[in-house]
């Protein structure tokens, strides 16, 4: 079978090679490779018919389902590039992407509300789109030519430092993705998905999807440890994701002695701070390896640990770089000419592969103000690497804070705060102060709620382990921390807090 040149003809061939394979389950509905095949012939013809062309944008307000994979894998093979928007955005954040992608087609579905005046093209209720996947298979002849570089998808990040961003990805960068996975993907795998399918974990592993010939296991909304659980047990999931927080929720919840977890082959973890002891147990509890990985929306894929390493190293490290990808540690300026730091030394992260983003969305100044002339994706994350060779994260550029002429990395604190046996969740940031320029004020959730650590026995925990001025000098305990709409925690809500207190 020839080698596939796109992610549409790439269905086609999964489709031929097992058939009967279930593709994605979703609560009682699951959908075969062959079923998908058709269902994305029908929606590409109901594009086609609607004068859709190579290079429209069509815009998917759904939320993760099997509906939302059929109009992603129809609108590639229409040859439109997808826009899907996370309903957990805003109604100006969604109104700021339709203003700048003015899609030819927006599908929409499970209650999503279009803006007001916002251009969406034509309005198609998700609903009625089950007579056009029941239409006969599109021959190929009837398809448009689609080439290896154009773009397919357009992930948007999560809003929180300001309107969305867009990173555009084409065939050969998701091609370039599944190649970088490494232990996360073998052939056969029933993956649980537990992000929202507009996120970059989804959107653009589509390529590796088909090529292993995964069965995608949609966790559902709202997220919950016992339907996890479930379907660990019932899917026999033999890959499963989730944020650390996620993972604490599932090693606490009782059904979990009663969950046979014998088909986990790995399950993976990162985009926050993670306990040592959240390693060990996850090691104990589920009974498989445990995988770290470090990545952005606009990486595609950077870094992460494999199997083997041990619990100090997958908690507090994320690895070193995939094959493909080049990494370095600079000056923690800001500038694309910034120069290398020495070894050990903190710095900002920037890295080249050919599995980064093409570009943002028809914003060329941001754009350029994020990959230099040499090709480096200058991350805005700060990190080092320590002399195993593994990459250490201290935190965002912007959120790095100055106490009394010191730098401050959250993260760092973070770390050393999540060892404490008092603490399951914590996030710092810095706040303005008259004396000393910042200081650190520390989000915490107690894992005794009823005897929550104080500030004191916290600073105590952090200078014995950390610089004295890295303690922070304000506490506050809290129920659960905000998540923004890809399940990070949200900081700028926490600052909001914080300054809506004082």
């Amino acid at each position: 079978m020839p080698e596939a040149i796109h992610t549409a003809e790439l269905l086609r061939q999964a489709a031929q090679q097992h058939p009967e394979r279930e593709a994605y389950v979703h609560g009682e509905k699951r959908s075969t490779y062959a079923w998908l095949d058709r269902v994305a012939d029908g929606f590409a013809a109901t594009l086609l018919e609607r004068g859709v062309e190579p290079g429209d944008v069509v815009c998917l307000m759904l939320p993760s389902s099997i509906k939302f994979a059929a109009c992603y894998l129809g609108a590639l093979r229409a040859g439109a590039i997808t826009s899907a928007i996370n309903g957990r955005l805003g109604a100006s954040e969604q109104r700021s992407i339709l203003d700048r992608t003015t899609p030819k087609v927006t599908v929409v579905g499970d209650g999503a509300l279009v803006p007001e005046g916002a251009p969406t093209g034509q309005v198609i209720p998700v609903d009625e789109l089950k007579e056009a996947f029941g239409t006969p298979a599109l021959d190929d002849a009837e398809l448009p030519e689609i080439r290896a570089t154009d773009p397919a998808c357009i992930v948007w990040t999560s809003g929180t430092t300001g309107i969305p961003k867009g990173a555009v990805y084409d065939h050969t960068r998701m091609r370039a993705i599944s190649a970088n996975i490494g232990q996360l993907t073998e052939p056969g795998d029933r993956r649980l998905v537990v992000l929202p399918f507009a996120h970059v974990g989804y959107m653009t592993r589509m390529w590796d999807e088909l090529t292993h010939g995964t069965t995608i296991v949609i966790a559902g909304e709202p997220w919950s440890a016992s339907e996890t659980l479930r379907l660990i047990r019932d899917e026999r999931i033999t890959m499963g994701t989730g944020v650390p927080t996620q993972w604490e929720m599932v090693l606490a919840h009782p059904d979990l002695s009663i969950t046979d977890c014998s088909t986990l082959r790995v399950v993976g973890t990162g985009g926050a701070t993670i306990a040592p002891d959240l390693i060990r147990r996850m090691r104990e509890l589920l009974r498989c390896p445990v995988i770290t990985r470090y990545t952005s929306t606009e990486a595609g894929v950077t870094t992460s640990t494999v199997m083997g390493d041990d619990d100090e190293a997958i908690a507090t490290t994320v690895g070193q770089p995939a094959p493909d990808v080049e990494l370095r540690i600079v000056e923690p300026s800001g500038a694309l000419d910034a120069l290398p730091v020495s070894d050990g030394e903190i710095g900002e992260i920037i890295c080249r592969s050919p599995a980064m983003m093409l570009e943002y969305w028809h914003d060329r100044e941001t754009t350029a103000a994020t990959i230099d002339r040499g090709g480096w994706l200058h991350t805005g994350d700060l990190g080092l690497i320590g002399p195993d060779a593994n990459l250490r994260i201290v935190g965002r550029l912007k959120e790095m804070y100055i106490r009394g002429g010191y730098n401050v990395y959250p993260a760092e604190v973070e770390t050393t705060l999540a060892t404490h046996p008092g603490v399951a969740h914590v996030a710092v940031l810095g706040y303005p102060d008259d004396l000393l320029g910042e200081r650190g004020a520390a989000f915490v959730v107690a894992t005794d709620p009823s005897s929550p650590p104080d500030l004191a026995e916290l600073q105590d925990w952090c200078r014995a382990h950390i610089a004295d001025y890295k303690a922070p000098e304000h506490l506050v305990i809290v129920d659960a921390l905000p998540l923004n709409a890809t399940n990070k925690v949200d900081k700028t809500a926490l600052a909001r807090a914080l300054r809506e207190k004082d």
